[in-house]
């Protein structure tokens, strides 16, 4: 991997993406939110519906490397369907890494965004037992026995993005929060001004307008929002970019 921007010269995955401080960058009132997407050239977030084809091994190094940063990794109830996620860090050295270098627990808490509580109950992060679940719905329904801890925070109407992260501040102790998706979480969060970094992926690839883009059909009066370039990183035709939101 080659850092291009700010001070050109080699780098990895492993040192880039370490050692960023993200949970000494937490608000007062709510965590510092970052955001992780891969898109295509013609900026497309998934090909086939799913956002795997787009990133190859190192996209996928640097996103499980990103969560050794966090308390807490959000995800929206579509992503979860369509990748039906495991334990979120599978890898004993990087749940080590966590606790030693990053100073999180082993298992960064799972936030599931969910109106529905249309959820894929038998997929490893229900079933295996390990780390948290806390979903956040605006649904009344029940929640299945899961052999992983789940508990729920009920909102009415929609889910209050806001009052969501203040409420994971404040009474859990989360300082910075990894949203991985999908592309309609990530426009919420982004219109109501709760973003405070993106990382980008930007792949050698045309999903010749097949999925949703990097934000769709959010809701939120943000505005135009501009961007500071903190790096940006090449490998095997990909290029890693890493955004501030200017406030």
């Amino acid at each position: 991997m080659e850092r291009l921007l700010p001070d050109p010269g080699p780098t990895t995955p492993d040192e880039q993406y370490s050692g960023l401080g993200l949970v000494d960058l937490a608000h007062a009132d709510r965590p510092y939110v970052v955001t992780n997407f891969a898109l295509t050239l013609d900026g497309r977030a998934t090909i086939a519906g799913r956002s795997g084809p787009i990133g190859d091994r190192t996209d996928s190094r640097v996103l499980h490397r990103l969560r050794t940063q966090v308390d807490a990794v959000m995800i929206g109830a579509g992503t979860m369907r369509v990748e039906r996620y495991g334990r979120i860090v599978p890898d004993p050295a990087l749940r080590g890494h966590r606790e030693r270098a990053a100073r999180v627990a082993p298992d960064p808490l799972a936030v599931l965004v969910t109106d529905t509580l249309d959820l894929p109950w038998d997929a490893g992060l229900f079933t295996a037992g390990f780390g948290r679940v806390l979903i956040l719905t605006s649904s009344d329904a029940e929640v299945p026995e899961t052999a992983t801890r789940v508990r729920v925070q009920r909102h009415e109407g929609r889910v209050d993005l806001a009052r969501a992260l203040s409420s994971l501040r404040a009474e859990r102790g989360v300082r910075a929060v990894l949203c991985e998706g999908g592309p309609r979480l990530h426009a919420n969060l982004v219109g109501a001004g709760l973003v405070d970094e993106m990382f980008v992926t930007l792949a050698p690839k045309l999903a010749l307008n097949q999925g949703p883009g990097l934000l769709e059909d959010g809701f939120g009066d943000a505005g135009p929002t501009d961007l500071e370039l903190v790096w940006m990183l090449a490998e095997g035709g990909e290029l890693f970019t890493r955004y501030r939101v200017r406030r």
